[in-house]
């Protein structure tokens, strides 16, 4: 397929035009070198960059075995458009599940990898408001293709973050601490002392939960997996402000019941694997809570004993963050105020990136495997 080609099936999900280039610059180098030389053009026309380079898959099927990593010429500067260079971009659970063709939502083909990350803007066009160059940009919504070096974005795809964050927190906040913040937010009434109770709690949502819930005062119950390295693992969750670390089996047991000495039974349940798990947290929400389920790693329905519905009255419900944009894209104060929030968490020093290893774009075969692997401790992060 010519790269013309490629380049029109690129734009056309969208409605911009999207692209990439490489260097091998270290991130902190990087984000020095663009913030001092930010006298590109305010407005343009032609691009200062020509090529880009993307990664890009034509069908469905084994990331190891779909993704290529390809040159493509960036178009012009639309009048409405930023030229952006992307830094830094993660592969999350939701990119692999797309490559693969079983997520909710797929983007045509072919296709750039990649729903999260972090750009500074280069150069902007001559209808642009918001925008200018130094800024740094993440996407408003899922499927704009992020696993490039650069590219030419609509100005109302992208929303603006402070540039004095660290850049790994800013690459990774728009899908993980979003949905960790609304969840919290959204579905029960949240006061300091209540507890939540949460499996998949070393996720990157749950490592986020930990901390949101921290400065809020909310106790938090966190479940996962048993493992070699479990007794590092508490220390290292306790570290972020996890109030109790417990294994899976743990739930079955009677001395959970001796926890409940110490807090309160919790108001709100978070499930990112589904199956035994989600009803074995479901057991230990109070009367009238909610479980909210964000994931499904288990790959296995969930079992709502009828005594939960009748007799305790628990609510049972979902969220999707690309969702809750979708349904807030009108509203622009709405994203606004969320990202500005996790922002000042940030600041404060109450919310950080979750552990993450920076891996070069052209290593990002080594990348996806490890991502793909079970008990991943570490974030896999495409560093541009």
């Amino acid at each position: 397929m010519k790269v013309s080609r490629i380049l029109w099936l690129l734009c056309k999900k969208s409605g911009v035009r999207t692209q990439t280039v490489c260097t091998g610059v270290s991130t902190n180098q990087q984000h020095k070198q663009l913030s001092s030389t930010s006298a590109v053009y305010r407005y343009s026309t032609t691009s200062s960059i020509s090529h880009c380079t993307a990664l890009i898959y034509r069908k469905h099927g084994d990331p190891a075995q779909v993704v290529q990593s390809e040159s493509m010429n960036l178009p012009n500067v639309g009048a409405k458009c930023v030229l952006v260079k992307i830094l830094a971009a993660p592969i999350n659970p939701s990119d692999i599940n797309m490559i693969q063709g079983t997520y909710a939502i797929l983007p045509d083909l072919p296709a750039v990898g990649g729903n999260e990350g972090v750009a500074q803007v280069l150069e902007v066009g001559s209808q642009v408001k918001a925008l200018k160059p130094g800024d740094w940009v993440i996407p408003r919504d899922a499927g704009l293709g992020t696993w490039r070096t650069a590219a030419v974005l609509a100005e109302e795809d992208v929303i603006s973050l402070p540039n004095d964050i660290p850049l790994l927190s800013a690459a990774t906040l728009g899908v993980n601490p979003c949905t960790a913040l609304r969840m919290l937010t959204d579905f029960e009434d949240l006061k300091p002392g209540d507890t939540v109770i949460q499996n998949a709690a070393n996720s990157a949502v749950g490592q986020a939960v930990i901390q949101i819930a921290a400065a809020k005062g909310i106790q938090t119950i966190n479940v996962v997996r048993d493992r070699p390295d479990f007794t590092t693992l508490i220390d290292r969750l306790k570290a972020m402000g996890a109030s109790h670390v417990i294994k899976e089996e743990t739930l079955r047991r009677p001395e959970l019941k001796e926890l409940f000495k110490s807090c309160p039974r919790p108001k709100l349940a978070l499930n990112g694997v589904g199956g035994k798990s989600a009803t074995e947290l479901l057991r230990h929400v109070q009367v009238g809570g909610s479980i909210v389920t964000y994931g499904g790693m288990a790959k296995q329905p969930i079992t709502v004993p009828v005594s939960a519905l009748i007799f305790k009255n628990i609510k049972v419900q979902g969220f999707w963050v690309t969702q809750w944009k979708r349904n807030h894209s009108q509203d622009e104060g709405a994203l606004r105020s969320m990202l500005d929030e996790l922002c000042s968490l940030i600041c404060q020093g109450k919310l950080t990136a979750p552990a993450c290893s920076e891996v070069g774009l052209q290593d990002f075969g080594t990348a996806l495997d490890k991502a793909m692997q079970p008990f991943t401790s570490a974030k896999q992060v495409l560093v541009m």
